[in-house]
């Protein structure tokens, strides 16, 4: 089991303390929220059955692979995540060159989780639909995929339209840096089958995960990747090294935990966790 720390649970000051922490007691990733604007007036929820939102406009936000490339900077094994990136409000120029640049400046350590988006405001501010935003996701995708992979592309779509371009240089990882597709909709779990190297999800528990978790397998199955490497990322309890066989069992591939309940307290209790789980640190 990888174990890694959600950054967005933290005040912003204490992101950098740590990330430098995490990587020395044996963390390994950190994962970074991203909003491009918090509209003031803002509806719905990324969480199944909840309609209001759960964080107020005024809630720090930051440019993800600029921030994650700064903590690059300061560490040198942790992986450096997405959690997640609304991909379908940038153009896919944009995007591939932020996540090739962070890729490339931390030596390969890049972990991109994407999604379509829960907020509507946000893609009006903007002047997208919402309502094409699945679609847009995955043509974005499929640009960034070949951008990082082909010496020379062209591309005329639905909301893309360019002659030949080059994009140089090309991510460290290849073909491209994992790409985890977040969201626990029908649609995100079809998207995540269908066109990622794994699939990034809300927090779960033991009784909540294994019905996704089949979904997820099923869908698989019918797309014809059942066989592939396949990384299942969620966030959930753990109180024993117990809960993390129970979650290997499901085939739970990497956890992202905040074990605090004050920012003040989160290098403490990222110590109390690894030692919980055994995590062979520094």
């Amino acid at each position: 089991m990888k174990f890694g720390i959600a950054l967005g649970r933290l005040n912003p000051a204490f992101f950098l303390q740590c990330t430098i922490e995490a990587e020395r007691l044996g963390y390994e990733s950190v994962w970074l929220p991203e909003h491009l604007v918090f509209p003031v007036e803002m509806s719905r929820s990324p969480h199944p059955g909840e309609d209001v939102p759960p964080v107020p406009p005024t809630t720090p936000a930051f440019d993800c692979f600029a921030y994650l490339s700064f903590l690059a900077g300061s560490t040198e094994r942790i992986r450096l995540g997405s959690h997640v990136y609304n991909l379908g409000l940038r153009h896919p120029f944009v995007a591939a060159r932020a996540i090739q640049t962070l890729d490339i400046v931390s030596g390969g350590r890049a972990e991109i989780g994407i999604g379509a988006s829960w907020l509507e405001e946000e893609w009006t501010a903007t002047g997208l639909d919402f309502s094409t935003r699945g679609r847009r996701v995955d043509e974005a995708l499929e640009v960034c995929k070949r951008l990082w992979s082909e010496p020379v592309i062209e591309h005329h779509g639905e909301f893309f339209d360019f002659a030949a371009v080059a994009f140089e240089p090309k991510p460290v990882q290849r073909p491209w840096p994992p790409l985890l597709i977040g969201g626990e909709s029908a649609a995100a779990l079809r998207r995540a089958a269908r066109a990622g190297d794994g699939w990034i999800g809300m927090s779960h528990t033991l009784a909540t995960a294994p019905g996704q978790l089949e979904r997820l397998r099923k869908l698989r199955a019918d797309s014809g990747r059942a066989g592939e490497p396949f990384e299942v990322c969620l966030g959930g309890p753990v109180e024993s090294r117990d809960d993390v066989a129970r979650w290997e069992e499901l085939g739970v591939t990497r956890l992202v935990v905040s074990p605090w309940t004050r920012s003040k307290d989160a290098v403490d209790g990222l110590r109390r966790f690894a030692d919980l789980v055994s995590l062979d640190g520094d």
